[in-house]
């Protein structure tokens, strides 16, 4: 083996034990006591006043009320499915049309669509390198698959808190077979690029020969930022993955979208990695469900969410807190972060006391550490929000603040 390729092996090996242990972090980061999970679960459901409410807290009875009047939906005397036909085949069919494309695949879960859907692309570009964002999912929270299950070789344009550039494509030292593009990019604050920003990066990795893999996830709440409509934004990829219950209330699943050819290949995978369940109809109504009633009301969310981050910024500036950030000052989504100067655990004993003390829950997420001293959550405007009017926002701010300081 020559110094050169020595050199490059171990450079890849110390990287690969940084991924493992930034994992383990972020692992041992995102495991809240059970405890306070208990309690926080607890106090969303009692509270009479919340921004959002996810439907992972719901009893079981209540998640399956997701699916009353879904008859209007799906003829429920068609033949339920098998091992993706019917009504599976139902909503793939609508999800390509929403995003324009030729077809798109049912998966149990995202993780699984986007390795597929990148390995079938390594094999077409004959490149298995990924170009992504050093805290993009895959490199976040899947415990590499990518290289340990699906032999593609991730490479990071940027670990820094916002969207790569046109120019950190052009000019990244190596090649690449895919770009993978995550909109929005939840762990720097659901930050997305301006349109023109985005187009720029595309053409970018087409001028490289690379195609290009959105990690849509969150696809669906990005209309607003962008100003244009799903199938143009989606148009920019040649593949797409979107989830069916991170923004959509689903109980689980999600979708690869793209050339028909490529789908086709995809199922070929998906069967491989055990992604061919034997009947999926409960999770593909409620991905049904979540296309026809929660998707019209997304835009009414993102909108929304900028009116309650102002009065955030608002409410704890006039709280007195030395330092408070609301990020990004605008929300790209109908999700964005607060940070404040404390420790998580004091910030979400006062979040939670406020809920089980008064009814209203502002910061029903769990708070996490930026930095010595520096707390950290998200926020989401769902549904429930959107009864939420400024002063009601700050009069929160004040109680929540006055909590935290006592």
């Amino acid at each position: 083996m020559s110094d050169t390729a020595a050199q490059e092996e171990q450079r890849e090996a110390q990287h690969e034990e940084q991924r493992e242990a930034q994992q383990e972090a972020q692992d041992g980061r995102r495991a809240p006591d059970a405890r306070t999970r208990e309690r926080r679960v607890a106090a969303l459901r009692g509270a009479r006043r919340a921004l959002a409410r996810p439907g992972f807290v719901t009893t079981l009875r209540e998640r399956l009320a997701l699916l009353d009047g879904v008859e209007e939906l799906y003829d429920l005397d068609e033949p339920s499915d098998l091992y993706g036909n019917g009504v599976v085949a139902a909503l793939e069919e609508r999800t390509a049309a929403l995003l324009g494309m030729e077809a798109a695949a049912f998966f149990p879960t995202g993780t699984m669509a986007q390795q597929v859907a990148l390995r079938c692309w390594a094999g077409r570009t004959g490149n298995p390198v990924v170009a992504l964002h050093g805290l993009g999912h895959p490199e976040v929270h899947e415990r590499n698959a990518f290289s340990r299950v699906a032999g593609l070789r991730p490479v990071r344009l940027t670990d820094e808190p916002r969207q790569p550039t046109a120019d950190e494509v052009r000019g990244f030292e190596e090649p690449f077979g895919a770009l993978m593009l995550e909109l929005p990019l939840r762990e720097a604050g659901y930050l997305l690029p301006t349109w023109e920003e985005l187009t720029e990066v595309v053409e970018a990795a087409r001028e490289r020969d690379a195609v290009v893999h959105f990690d849509g996830a969150r696809l669906w709440e990005c209309t607003v930022h962008f100003g244009r409509p799903l199938a143009e934004i989606a148009g920019l990829a040649d593949s797409v993955y979107v989830s069916f219950y991170k923004s959509l209330k689903g109980y689980g699943g999600a979708a690869l979208a793209g050339p028909r050819t490529l789908v086709e290949e995809a199922k070929t995978w998906r069967h491989r990695y055990g992604g061919q369940v034997f009947q999926q109809f409960p999770t593909v109504l409620s991905a049904l469900a979540g296309l026809e009633r929660e998707l019209p009301r997304l835009p009414s969310y993102v909108t929304h969410a900028r009116v309650v981050a102002g009065a955030l910024r608002e409410g704890l500036a006039a709280a007195g807190l030395p330092w408070a950030r609301v990020h990004p000052e605008v929300p790209h989504t109908h999700e964005f972060q607060v940070w404040l100067p404390c420790t998580p655990e004091a910030a979400g004993e006062a979040a939670l006391r406020q809920a089980e003390e008064t009814g209203t829950m502002l910061f029903s997420q769990p708070w996490d550490a930026a930095g010595p001293g520096i707390a950290l959550t998200e926020v989401s405007v769902g549904e429930s929000g959107l009864e939420w009017t400024p002063d009601d926002v700050r009069s929160a701010v004040a109680d929540f603040a006055a909590r935290l300081t006592t």
